[in-house]
C-alpha cells in the first residue's frame, strides 16, 4: 500500500484542470513495476537489428549476392509475405527486410502489454480506485501508461537508430522511427480497447487481434504484388505496418507513411482520452450483459462456469484462424515455382520450414507460425487460473461443495483441449486455401490438417509451464509470458537471424518435425508430451497444497 499512499501526493479538485494530478507519481510507479520487461524487451528490439548486419555481412560478402538474394526473394511471393519486400541490396535495406516486420510486431506487443497492465488492469483489481480516492486525476493512469510505453518506443528508437548508424544515419533513423511510432500506434489502440471492455484479458485480446489483422494484411498484400516496384498492393496500405515496411529505410526513404502512423497513434491517444472522461472508473462501455435467470445444461456445475469463462476466447481465436488459415494456404502455392539457383533462397525458407520442397518448406513455415501464437492463448487460458484466485472469486467457489483440483480441472480442460479445437480449424482451413490454389484439395486438405495438429505437444508443453508457475510460484506466475515471448521471438527471428541449434533448441517447437513433408518419429512427441504431463502434475500438486490467494 506504499505506492498507493505515495500517490495522494498533491490535492486534486474535480474540476478538469487537475485530471492529470498524480502523473508523475504513477510514471514512477509504472516504470518500476516494469523495471525488468521494459528494459528487456528494449534490448532485445534494438539487438535483434544490430546483431542481424553482422550475420548479413558474413552470409552475403558480396554486393553481386546481396544482389541475387533481393532478385530472389522479390520473384517469391511466399517469401514476401513472411519477411516483405526487399527494396535495395545494401547491407541497411537486407537488414530492414530481415527482421523489420518482425521488429514493428514485437513493439506492437511490447505496447499494447505495458498499456493494458497500467489501465484495464489496475482497475480491473481495484488498485485504481484506491489511488483515485485519493489525490489522483481521473487521467492520470492512462497519461502514465501512455507515458511509459512512449519511453520504452523510444529507447526502442534510439537504441536501433543507433546501432544501425554505420550503414547510415537516414536509414538507421527511419527505421527506428518505423518501429517505434507502430509501437505508439497500436499502444494508441491498446488504450481504446482497455477504455471499451470490462477485463484486462479482453483488452489484451482485442489489441492482440488488432496486430494479427494487420500483420496478416501485409503478408496478404505483399504476397499479391510486387512491393519493391510501383506504390504496393492496396491490402498492404490498409496495414498500419505495410505503413512502415513503405517508409523503405536505406532505399530512398519516405517520410510520409511515418506521418500516417503518427496520426494513427495521435488519433487513437486522443479517443482514449476522451472515452476515460465519460465512464466511471472499473466500468467500461461494452459490459456484460446480465444472463437468463437459470442456467442451461452447458452451464450449470464448476466445469459449465470454466466453458462459460472460458468460451469466448476460445470461439475468437478461432474465428481468427479460419481468417489466416485461408490466407497462408492461398499464398503458399507458387513457393515451388521458383527453385533457382540460389542457395540462399533455399537456405532461408528451410531454416523456416525444413528442407522438403519449396511448397512443403513454406507450409510448415506458415504452420509453425500458427503454433507459435497460440501459445498466447494457452498461457492467458491458464494464468485465468491465477485471475480467478486474485480477484477473489475462487475462494467462494472453494468453499462449497468443490475440490480444488475439479476447479482447475474446469479451467484446464478448455486450455488443453481448446488448441485442438483451434488448430483442428487452422489446419482445415490452411489446407483448403492451398487444396483450392493448388488443385489439389484431396491430398493437400489431410497433410494440413495433420500438421497443424502436430503442434500440440509443444503447445502443452507452455501450457503445462504456465500450470506449474500457477501452482508452485503464483507470485511469479506472469513470468509464463516472458516463456511466450521468447518462444514467439525463436520461432518468428531466430530462422532469420540464423541462431544457433542450442539456442533453437530452447524452444519445444524446435524439436518436432517440420510437417508437412519432413519424416515422422515418435520419440520427439513423446518426450514433448511426458514433459508436459510431469510439468501438469506438480503443478497441480503445488495448487492442492498451497494457500489459496497466496
Amino acid at each position: 500500500m506504499s505506492a498507493v499512499a505515495d500517490a495522494r501526493v498533491s490535492p486534486r479538485s474535480r474540476g478538469s484542470a487537475h485530471d492529470l494530478a498524480g502523473t508523475g507519481t504513477l510514471l514512477r510507479l509504472a516504470l518500476r513495476r516494469d523495471r525488468i520487461m521494459m528494459p528487456v524487451w528494449v534490448l532485445c528490439l534494438g539487438l535483434t537489428a544490430s546483431s542481424t548486419v553482422g550475420r548479413l555481412k558474413s552470409a552475403y560478402d558480396t554486393p553481386q549476392r546481396r544482389a541475387d538474394l533481393v532478385h530472389d526473394m522479390n520473384g517469391n511471393g511466399s517469401t514476401r509475405a513472411l519477411f516483405g519486400a526487399a527494396f535495395d541490396d545494401s547491407l541497411g535495406a537486407l537488414t530492414v527486410w530481415r527482421v523489420g516486420a518482425f521488429l514493428t510486431v514485437f513493439a506492437a506487443i511490447m505496447s499494447l502489454l505495458i498499456v493494458v497492465r497500467h489501465t484495464r488492469e489496475e482497475e480491473e483489481t481495484g488498485r485504481q480506485e484506491a489511488l483515485s480516492s485519493g489525490m489522483v486525476g481521473r487521467r492520470a493512469g492512462l497519461t502514465s501508461a501512455l507515458l511509459a510505453v512512449g519511453i520504452a518506443n523510444g529507447a526502442v528508437t534510439l537504441l536501433i537508430a543507433g546501432s544501425l548508424a554505420g550503414q547510415g544515419g537516414t536509414g538507421a533513423l527511419a527505421l527506428g522511427l518505423a518501429v517505434g511510432l507502430s509501437g505508439m500506434a497500436f499502444g494508441g489502440l491498446a488504450a481504446v480497447a482497455a477504455q471499451l471492455t470490462e477485463n484486462a484479458r479482453l483488452a489484451r485480446g482485442l489489441s492482440s487481434a488488432l496486430v494479427g489483422v494487420a500483420f496478416v494484411l501485409r503478408m496478404a498484400g505483399d504476397a499479391a504484388g510486387d512491393g519493391s516496384k510501383g506504390s504496393g498492393h492496396v491490402l498492404v496500405w490498409l496495414s498500419p505496418l505495410g505503413w512502415a515496411e513503405y517508409a523503405r529505410p536505406y532505399a530512398d526513404e519516405r517520410w510520409w507513411p511515418l506521418l500516417l502512423i503518427a496520426v494513427l497513434a495521435a488519433a487513437s491517444i486522443t479517443l482514449a482520452y476522451s472515452l476515460v472522461g465519460r465512464r466511471d472508473v472499473g466500468a467500461s462501455f461494452y459490459a456484460s450483459r446480465p444472463g437468463p435467470p437459470t442456467a442451461g445444461p452447458l452451464l450449470s456445475g464448476v466445469y459449465g462456469l470454466g466453458w462459460r469463462l472460458q468460451r469466448g476466447a476460445l470461439l475468437g481465436w478461432a474465428a481468427g484462424f479460419v481468417f489466416a488459415g485461408a490466407i497462408f494456404g492461398g499464398i503458399s502455392d507458387g513457393a515451388n515455382d521458383f527453385l533457382g539457383d540460389s542457395e540462399q533462397t533455399r537456405d532461408i525458407i528451410q531454416r523456416m520450414g525444413g528442407a522438403q520442397g519449396l511448397n512443403d518448406a513454406f507450409l510448415a513455415a506458415m504452420v509453425g507460425v500458427l503454433g507459435t501464437i497460440l501459445t498466447v492463448y494457452t498461457a492467458s487460458s491458464v494464468l485465468r487460473l491465477r485471475g480467478e484466485e486474485t480477484d477473489q472469486r475462487a475462494e467462494p467457489l472453494l468453499s462449497n461443495a468443490v475440490s480444488r483440483l475439479r476447479w482447475a480441472g474446469s479451467h484446464l480442460v478448455i486450455a488443453y483441449l481448446g488448441p485442438v479445437v483451434i488448430l483442428a480449424i487452422g489446419g482445415l482451413a490452411l489446407g483448403l486455401g492451398y487444396g483450392i490454389a493448388a488443385g489439389d484439395l484431396a491430398e493437400q486438405f489431410p497433410r494440413c490438417l495433420g500438421a497443424a495438429l502436430s503442434q500440440l505437444p509443444a503447445l502443452w508443453v507452455l501450457t503445462s509451464v504456465t500450470l506449474f508457475l500457477v501452482g508452485v510460484v503464483p507470485k511469479y506466475s506472469a513470468a509464463a509470458w516472458a516463456f511466450v515471448g521468447w518462444v514467439v521471438a525463436i520461432g518468428w527471428m531466430g530462422p532469420a537471424m540464423e541462431l544457433s541449434d542450442s539456442v533453437m533448441d530452447t524452444s519445444p517447437f524446435s524439436h518436432l518435425p517440420k510437417l508437412p513433408g519432413d519424416e515422422v518419429t515418435a520419440a520427439p512427441f513423446l518426450w514433448l508430451l511426458l514433459l508436459s504431463v510431469v510439468l501438469a502434475a506438480g503443478g497441480l500438486v503445488g495448487l492442492r497444497r498451497r494457500d489459496i490467494g497466496g
